[in-house]
């Protein structure tokens, strides 16, 4: 069960991230809000993930979703750089992810 609320967790980082940027600045109080309630239940997922998951594994691992998470919405939605380079460095997160799991 921990591992599933870390991931969800993890997730929950992507949606608070585009929130931020979304809201430029907090001038914008839907995606505000949005950033705020995220922000909370990912922080309360990592903080329950984190009573049986060692910190260094729970908190790479919440790191990494979020950040793969956010860096694929960038590119998909918001026009970022789709660069060769940019997908390796990307799979190379994921890739530590899963063999951070895996060696748990």
């Amino acid at each position: 069960m921990a591992w599933l609320v870390l991931i969800v967790s993890g997730l929950l980082e992507t949606v608070w991230a585009v929130a931020l940027e979304s809201s430029k600045g907090f001038s914008r109080p839907v995606p505000g809000i949005v950033f705020g309630v995220a922000l909370l239940f990912s922080m309360g997922g990592l903080a329950y993930a984190m009573r049986t998951i060692p910190i260094g594994t729970g908190y790479a691992v919440w790191v990494g979703i979020g950040a793969v998470g956010t860096a694929l919405y960038g590119m998909a939605v918001l026009g970022d750089a789709v660069t060769a380079a940019r997908i390796g460095c990307l799979l190379l997160i994921v890739s530590g992810v899963v063999g951070l799991k895996v060696l748990h």
